[in-house]
C-alpha cells in the first residue's frame, strides 16, 4: 500500500533532543533571569559608585549572552542529537537491509549483531533465528518438491513405457500388460493420496473432537495384520483407552503409518512391532516399537523427510512411497503435539507420540 512520505525517525529523535536541550537551557536561563530580578534590587541602580551596577545594567548584559547562549544550544542540539540518533539507529538500519534482503529472496543473511544484550539485540537474534528457520523450510519444501516430481513421474514413465512396448509388439499378452499396468497405477493413485493427507495435515482444516488412541491402535492392527503375517512379524499391543483430541481420520492415518512402517522396516525373520497407549498429564501417548536394524542418529533426524524409506531407497512391493513419518510428523504438528524417534538397543525403533487430550 503506498503512503506519503514522512520524516524520517532520526530527523524526529534529533528534533526531540534538540527541544529537550533548548527547554532545559531556557529553563536554566529563566532561573538565572529571575535570580537576577529578585536579588538585584531596583535601589542598586541609585547607588553611588563605579562598581555598584544597577538592575537595569545587568540585564542589558545578561539578555544578549543569554540569546548567544540559547543559539549555542540549538546547534549543540541538533548537531549531537543528529549524532547520537545515529548510533542509537544502527542497529535498526542493519535490520532494515537485511529484511530488504530476505524479501529479495536472499535468506541466508544474518544481522549478527554484536554488543550486550539489550532491545535491539534481542530483535536482532529473534529476526536471525527466524530467517534460519524460513531458509530451512524453503529448504526442505525445495527437497521435497523436487522429490515429488521424481516419484509422480515414475509411475508415469513407466506406465509409457508399457504402452510404447505394448504397441510395438501387437502379440503380447494383454492380461500381464494390464496387471503391470494397474500395479502402477495404483502406486500413482497411493502416492497422490498420501500427498493430499500430507497438504490437509500442513492446512491444519480439520475438525477437533474426542477420539481414543487405543481404537485407532486395534483398528490399525486389524487393518495390517495380514501384511504382518506375510513378512513374518508378530504384533504385540498393550493399553486401557486412552482420550486425545483431534480429527479421527487423521489420527487413524498416523497411527496405520507408524504401524507400517514398523512392519516394513522389520528384521527378515522372527520381527516384533509392539504397539502401547497410555495416558499422560492431560496427554494421550501412543508408542510403536519394533525390532529391526540399528539406526544412527544422524539418519533418525532425517526420517521423517519425505521420501526417506528406511536405511535405504529401496523400492518393494509393500515399501509406500516413502512418505509414512513425514505424514506422522505433519498430522501430529496440526494437532500441537510431539513426535519422537529414538534409537531401541539392539535395533529398532521407537516413535512415541504426544497428543493434546484436552482443549487450550
Amino acid at each position: 500500500m503506498a503512503r506519503a512520505r514522512g520524516l524520517s525517525v532520526r530527523l524526529k529523535l534529533t528534533l526531540s533532543y534538540a527541544g529537550l536541550v533548548i527547554l532545559v537551557g531556557g529553563l536554566l536561563l529563566a532561573v538565572v533571569w529571575v535570580f537576577l530580578l529578585r536579588y538585584v534590587p531596583e535601589s542598586a541602580a541609585r547607588t553611588p559608585g563605579p562598581f555598584s551596577p544597577g538592575r537595569d545594567d545587568l540585564i542589558r548584559a545578561f539578555a544578549p549572552k543569554a540569546v548567544w547562549a540559547l543559539v549555542g544550544l540549538v546547534v549543540v542540539g541538533l548537531l549531537g542529537g543528529w549524532f547520537l540518533s545515529g548510533r542509537m539507529l544502527a542497529p535498526l538500519t542493519r535490520l532494515t537491509d537485511a529484511t530488504r534482503r530476505a524479501a529479495s529472496g536472499s535468506l541466508s543473511h544474518r544481522v549478527n549483531l554484536s554488543g550486550r544484550q539489550d532491545e535491539f539485540r534481542e530483535l536482532a537474534d529473534s529476526f536471525d533465528t527466524m530467517l534460519a528457520r524460513l531458509e530451512a523450510h524453503v529448504a526442505e519444501q525445495r527437497r521435497f518438491a523436487a522429490n515429488a516430481s521424481h516419484e509422480l513421474r515414475t509411475p508415469l514413465s513407466i506406465s509409457q513405457t508399457l504402452l510404447d512396448v505394448a504397441h510395438r509388439d501387437a502379440d503380447r499378452d494383454t492380461e500381464e500388460l494390464l496387471e503391470r499396468l494397474r500395479t502402477v497405477n495404483t502406486r500413482a493413485i497411493d502416492l497422490t493420496e498420501a500427498l493430499l493427507v500430507l497438504s490437509r495435515a500442513d492446512s491444519g482444516s480439520f475438525t477437533r473432537e474426542p477420539v481414543d488412541l487405543s481404537l485407532l491402535a486395534e483398528e490399525a492392527i486389524e487393518t495390517l495384520l495380514p501384511l504382518a503375517e506375510r513378512h513374518g512379524v508378530a504384533i504385540q499391543s498393550s493399553g486401557d483407552t486412552t482420550p486425545a483430541l483431534g480429527s479421527p481420520a487423521l489420527l487413524l492415518q498416523l497411527t496405520t503409518n507408524l504401524l507400517h512402517n514398523a512392519i516394513i522396516h522389520n528384521v527378515r525373520e522372527h520381527g516384533t512391532v509392539t504397539v502401547s497407549t497410555t495416558r499422560g498429564d492431560g496427554l494421550g501417548i501412543l508408542s510403536v516399537e519394533n525390532t529391526g536394524e540399528r539406526l544412527t542418529p544422524q539418519h533418525i533426524a532425517i526420517l521423517t523427510e519425505p521420501f526417506q524409506r528406511g536405511t535405504e531407497r529401496i523400492r518393494t512391493d509393500d515399501a509406500g512411497v516413502g512418505l509414512g513419518l513425514a505424514i506422522v510428523k505433519s498430522i501430529t504438528l496440526a494437532h500441537d503435539g510431539t513426535l519422537t524417534l529414538t534409537p531401541v538397543d539392539g535395533g529398532g525403533l521407537r516413535a512415541t507420540v504426544e497428543l493434546p487430550a484436552e482443549q487450550h
